[in-house]
């Protein structure tokens, strides 16, 4: 039996200031440190086992997280830039609304896997393989359970990566993933079954 947690980052600066994200490095934000705590009190709880490893994006809102999940797990964390959320390319920083003005549209001929939203950015195909091989590596590490701190939509490639889905069958794919919620993937001993147990749960937030 093996379970993995993937955890979203907790609020960071550029939530609150509605800017792009990505690979724009920014901080948590008093409430972000709250809610990893809560998250790190939760999964304290829900984790049961104490062969877990720990294991986030290196990007300051995921590491800030995990490493407040970690004194509850009393694990250290290992940081992986394979985890960090999709690159916006030059979207990233910008606000919101430039964002939404200056994106590229879906192409004509419905590529959605190597399209880029803008210069410099990412294509999904590309995510998905680097998401898809960090989580190769974190399951051959062989511990029981893993947590991962990663990002809102970053998580949506784990998920499916757990699932086995390659990664150049997810051009539709897109889960939503608020700050601080927890996604708990379960496989069993006996067949080998991958089950998303629950999805981006965040009851332990509004307690």
């Amino acid at each position: 039996m093996r379970n993995v947690y993937v955890v979203t980052h907790a609020q960071s600066l550029h939530h609150i200031e509605r800017r792009v994200g990505g690979w724009y490095d920014t901080s948590l934000t008093d409430l972000g440190r709250e809610q990893a705590e809560k998250t790190g009190q939760f999964l304290k709880s829900a984790v049961d086992s104490t062969d877990v490893q720990l294991f986030s994006s290196d990007l300051k809102r995921a590491a800030e997280t995990a490493e407040i999940i970690g004194k509850h797990l009393r694990k250290p964390v290992t940081l992986d830039s394979r985890l960090r959320e999709m690159s916006y390319g030059d979207a990233e920083g910008k606000t919101q609304s430039w964002f939404k003005d200056r994106i590229e549209p879906q192409p004509a001929d419905g590529n959605r896997l190597d399209h880029r939203v803008y210069t410099g950015a990412e294509s999904r195909f590309e995510v998905g393989e680097r998401v898809s091989a960090a989580l190769t590596d974190i399951l051959e590490k062989g511990a029981r359970d893993a947590v991962i701190v990663s990002h809102g939509f970053a998580s949506t490639f784990l998920i499916m990566a757990w699932m086995k889905v390659p990664a150049d069958h997810m051009d539709y794919c897109s889960f939503s993933a608020k700050p601080g919620s927890v996604t708990m993937l379960h496989e069993d001993d006996l067949f080998g079954n991958r089950t998303l147990t629950y999805l981006c749960n965040t009851a332990h937030l509004e307690i």
